[in-house]
Parts: C-alpha cells; structure tokens; sequence
C-alpha cells in the first residue's frame, strides 16, 4: 500500500493535523509526518516531495494556516495529488489560507478541504488509495454505513424524546 505524506509548515498546526494522523491510523494506512515550511525551509520541501513518489507515498496532505502556499509548493514538485488543509490562524479566521490553498493556477491542482478539515484530508487521501485498493475502499463503505447507522439512531433518540 502506498504511503500518505502529512506535511505541515509548522509544529503549531499539530492539534489540527492529527486529526489526520488518527484518521489514517484508523484505517491502518501508512503515512509520515513532516514540518517543512514553503517559505524557511523551501529546498527541504522541493527534495521531499520530488523524491515521493520514489518513497513510496501516494498523496500528499499539505497543512499550512496564514499565507498557505505550502500545498501550492509542494503541488508545484509532483504529479501526486495534493490535498491542501487551510489552517486558522492570523485575523482572518483561515480564509487567507482557504484562498492561498485553493486559487492554483491551472495545471497544477490542489484538492482543498474545510478550514481545520484535517479528517476530511485523510478520508480523501484514503478515497485515493482505495481506488486500487479494494480492502480501503470495504473499510470506506462500513465507515459511512457506521456513520449513517449513527445519524439514524440519535434521530430515534430525538424522536423518542419529543414526537407526541
């Protein structure tokens, strides 16, 4: 199984990132976890991501608040599909990140999640895999069954609760 690259641009944007972390966890698909900035550590984060594919990874997830060019950047040094994570952080409440993740120039594209949308980032990147994958894509199908399974029964409880 290929691997999912986590890079961040900073260590301040943890707490959002492992939410990705647990996600991919849950579903037992390998992944490391880097902090390399677009814009302090720009050579470290080209030499990584030209030389992902060749490591093994299948996507990469790219998790930066603020300016945000680290998904673009690193979009910029691959043809594996990049998920961009827009981190809050400044005064803007992450739309400066949603829109310097978001408004690529056409050719080199980065799937863009919710602010903060870490588990989101990691189900897609397991969405990616599981196309060769057919383990993922069972593991995908029982997650939304659970889930709707979920919504189902607190709708009952509700129900139960407040329906004369």
């Amino acid at each position: 199984m290929k691997k999912v690259a986590i890079i961040m641009g900073s260590d301040s944007d943890l707490p959002v990132v492992e939410k990705a972390i647990n996600t991919l966890k849950s579903f037992n698909v390998p992944y490391e976890v880097h902090v390399y900035s677009a814009h302090r550590t720009p050579l470290e984060a080209a030499n990584f991501t030209k030389n992902a594919r060749k490591n093994g990874f299948g996507v990469i997830i790219a998790a930066a608040g603020m300016a945000a060019h680290l998904a673009g950047a690193i979009a910029a040094n691959t043809t594996l599909p990049v998920i961009g994570i827009p981190i809050a952080s400044g005064g803007l409440g992450g739309l400066d990140a949603v829109l310097s993740t978001l408004q690529m120039p056409s050719g080199i594209p980065v799937a863009t999640v919710a602010v903060n949308g870490a588990v989101n980032s990691a189900l897609l990147a397991i969405e990616m895999l599981a196309i060769t994958d057919k383990n993922l894509a069972k593991a995908l199908d029982e997650k939304r069954q659970n889930d709707k399974n979920a919504v189902l029964e607190k709708n009952q409880a509700v129900e139960d609760k407040f329906n004369i």
